[in-house]
C-alpha cells in the first residue's frame, strides 16, 4: 500500500478551505492526505496536550511520521536542555506515546545531519538510538554520502536490516558528500520511507552563511512530469519489497509539495479512502 503526504500541515495553502482558520489547517490537510510528517517535534519535544489535540483532529486511520528531536540526532547547538541523553529519550517517548496508543504513529524519523558520516563512533550512536527506542518503528535517514559508497552501501543496508531500522530513501540534489543517492531498497518487509526533497542543487548547501535565506531556497523545487515518473518507478520498486511505502514531499519552499504529491497520486491511480470529509477539492478539473 502506498501512502502519500507532506512535511507539516501549516504551510500548504492549496489544501485549505478559504474560510478556514489557522486552527483548522490540520483538519483541512487530512481531507487530502492520509499521512503527515510531524516536524514540530524536531524543534522541541511536544507537550502531550498538543499530541492529543492532533489525534482528535484527524481521521481514525490517519498516521504521523514523527521527526526525532534535534538533540537526538546531533543537530542541537549548545548544551542539551536535559540532564542526560537517556532522560531526553524518555521525555520524547512520553510525548509520542498517545500516538502509539491511538495507532497513529507510522514511525519515528531519525534524520542525521550532513556531518554524521560513516565511522565507528556514529555506528555506535545508531546502536544507542536503537536501544533507546526499542519497540518503536524507527526510520534512519543519512545525509552524508559515505554511507552509500561502493564499499559501504551493502554494509549500511545490512546494518539497518539487522537492527530492524526502516530505510529512509531520499530523492535530493546531488551535490557532493553532503547528499545521498536515491537507493530504492527497503530494509524491512512491512515499511519503508521515501522522502522527496527536490533537486535544487544550487540551493542545497548554505554557501552564503545566511540561514534564513538558505531555508527559503533549499527546498525550492517543482518536479517535472518526467521526474515524477522517476519517483513513481522508485515507489513501485519499493512496493515490490515491502507492504507499506510512505512517501513524504518536502519540497515546499515555493509551495510545490501539495501539487506535486497530488499529481503523483493521479499518475499512480491512487484513491485514498477514509480521509476527513472534503470541504473543497481544488485539484478537481472543472
Amino acid at each position: 500500500m502506498i501512502h502519500i503526504g507532506l512535511t507539516g500541515w501549516g504551510d500548504h495553502p492549496d489544501v485549505y478551505h478559504p474560510s478556514s482558520s489557522a486552527k483548522e489547517k490540520l483538519q483541512d490537510y487530512s481531507a487530502h492526505f492520509p499521512i503527515v510528517e510531524l516536524d514540530a517535534s524536531f524543534y522541541a519535544i511536544q507537550p502531550e496536550r498538543n499530541i492529543r489535540k492532533w489525534i482528535a483532529e484527524t481521521p481514525e486511520t490517519f498516521q504521523f511520521v514523527v521527526k526525532a528531536y534535534q538533540g537526538m540526532t546531533g543537530h542541537q547547538r549548545g548544551e542539551l536542555p536535559y540532564e542526560t541523553p537517556e532522560e531526553m529519550f524518555v521525555q520524547f517517548k512520553r510525548s509520542i506515546e498517545p500516538l502509539r496508543e491511538a495507532a497513529k504513529l507510522a514511525m519515528i524519523l531519525v534524520q542525521f545531519p550532513p556531518w554524521f558520516d560513516c565511522k565507528r563512533e556514529n555506528v555506535e550512536q545508531l546502536r544507542f538510538i536503537r536501544h533507546q527506542l526499542e519497540g518503536y518503528d524507527v526510520a534512519i535517514e543519512f545525509r552524508h554520502q559515505s554511507w552509500y559508497t561502493e564499499a559501504m552501501r551493502e554494509k549500511t543496508l545490512t546494518f539497518l536490516r539487522e537492527h530492524h531500522f526502516i530505510h529512509s530513501v531520499c530523492d535530493e540534489p546531488q551535490d557532493g558528500e553532503g547528499s545521498v543517492p536515491l537507493v530504492a531498497v527497503s530494509t524491512r518487509k512491512d515499511k519503508v520511507l521515501l522522502r522527496i526533497h527536490g533537486r535544487n542543487v544550487n540551493g542545497w548547501r548554505n554557501r552564503t552563511g545566511n540561514n534564513e535565506a538558505w531555508r527559503e531556497v533549499r527546498y525550492l523545487y517543482d518536479y517535472s512530469h518526467t521526474e515524477l515518473m522517476e519517483i513513481e518507478q522508485a515507489i513501485r520498486q519499493l512496493g515490490n519489497e515491502t507492504e507499506h511505502v510512505y512517501v513524504i514531499f518536502n519540497n515546499n519552499s515555493g509551495g510545490h509539495a501539495a501539487e506535486n504529491a497530488k499529481r503523483l497520486q493521479k499518475m499512480m491511480g491512487i484513491d485514498f479512502q477514509a480521509l476527513a470529509p472534503k470541504q473543497l477539492d481544488i485539484f478537481e478539473e472543472e
